[in-house]
């Protein structure tokens, strides 16, 4: 196992130090980095899966409150709503030093058989051995892009992206499998939205201009191996007001769809005066 993969695995081993009550050790991609949405994901998501082991996690609806340091553990906080025979929830806040950073609401179910059964199909996109390499999480995840499709195109381009995604450390099963994934779903629906402005492009997230998540709704419809190929499809039907909305749908090689996310997100200015100076970032 590699430094990157047991550092980051490290970070979903949540301490507990009291009932319902965690310490979580933050994944730093790079020095100085914040900490990353998808890691507040997958902690919230192991956290609530703990109030009913024996039930899958269903839907993770998660709003971000405030930007976290990294170089601080979490303090996590878990609150049971309900735990029936079929159904179970429950709230997982997120403090750093006393102060709400995010909080979820975690929503598990226990597997229960078809009375009915449907899903879109999957888009026509090559295969994973297909697609270019466009991994940059260093040995944690695998990313393929289909060819025509530059992460960070700008200008006429359609506000959609399929990528190919899959977890080298996938492959346990039940929430750890789901929290892997879970960590994947944050890092491109804001720059599909940016893909029909020819001004602007991902790249300059953070410096030029102000980006964040606000929310992000993910539900599992299917288990899955986080180690196996999916296919996620992202689209961005709207952007305004500061503001963009996205979707995407999960897809494995076998064509099933097995999850779907969306998201909230603010794309603006910086505020008059905050701009990150030259080779500076902001710091959320």
């Amino acid at each position: 196992m590699s430094a990157e993969v047991a550092s980051f695995r490290e970070a979903l081993n949540l301490e507990q130090v009291g009932e319902g009550q965690y310490i979580a050790r933050n994944f730093v991609s790079h020095p100085g980095a914040p900490i990353f949405g998808g890691q507040i994901l997958a902690q919230a998501l192991i956290a609530g899966a703990t109030i009913a082991p024996d039930k899958m996690v269903k839907t993770l609806h998660n709003v971000f409150a405030r930007g976290g340091d990294a170089t601080k553990p979490l303090e996590i906080e878990v609150e049971t709503m309900a735990a029936g025979r079929a159904m179970a929830s429950a709230t997982v806040s997120m403090r750093q030093e006393g102060k709400l950073c995010a909080r979820s609401i975690v929503f598990l179910t226990a597997e229960e058989p078809d009375l009915i059964r449907y899903s879109d199909p999957m888009p026509n996109v090559p295969g994973p051995e297909a697609c270019e390499d466009a991994s940059r999480e260093a040995e944690i995840m695998e990313v393929r892009v289909p060819g025509g499709y530059d992460l960070m195109a700008t200008g006429s381009n359609p506000p959609e992206l399929p990528i190919w995604m899959r977890f080298v450390d996938g492959g346990s099963g039940g929430a750890i499998d789901q929290a892997l994934f879970a960590y994947g779903t944050d890092g491109f629906l804001i720059g599909t939205a940016l893909r029909p402005h020819a001004d602007y492009d991902q790249s300059m997230a953070h410096t030029a201009i102000s980006t964040t998540v606000l929310t992000h709704t993910l539900t599992f419809h299917e288990p899955f191996n986080a180690a196996d190929w999916h296919l996620v499809h992202h689209s961005s039907p709207y952007a305004g007001r500061g503001r963009t909305y996205g979707r995407a749908d999960v897809f494995g090689t076998d064509g099933k769809i097995v999850a779907s996310f969306v998201q909230d997100n603010m794309v603006r200015d910086f505020p008059k005066g905050n701009t990150p100076g030259d080779g500076g970032r902001s710091k959320f």
